[in-house]
């Protein structure tokens, strides 16, 4: 029984050049697309992009509402906690609380 025979360097080369030329026929053999058919596949790709385009600015708007929220509501938190001064009023209240109760025991 014969051996394995590696394939000489003009057999892979043949072989090679064979593949291409089907490959080429099976290209050219192809049918040429249709005018119409790009043209409604460009269309629809158009449409894709412009849905994600509106998608991509509604989700923009809705983030900067949400940052606009935020700041309004950490703004109202600021505006709602008191004052130095108020801290302190109320701060010498209790201690004048605190004094009264000891002074009456």
């Amino acid at each position: 029984m014969a051996g394995y025979k590696e394939p000489s360097f003009q057999d892979r080369v043949a072989a090679a050049s064979k593949a291409r030329e089907t490959a080429l026929a099976r290209l050219k053999a192809k049918p040429p697309v249709d005018p119409a058919v790009l043209a409604e596949r460009a269309a629809k790709a158009r449409e894709r992009e412009e849905a994600k385009a509106q998608r991509a600015a509604e989700r923009a708007a809705q983030r900067a509402e949400a940052e606009r929220l935020a700041e309004a509501e950490k703004a109202a938190a600021i505006a709602s906690q008191p004052t130095e001064a108020e801290r302190k009023a109320a701060r010498d209240a209790r201690y004048a609380a605190r004094k009264a109760r000891k002074s009456s025991r």
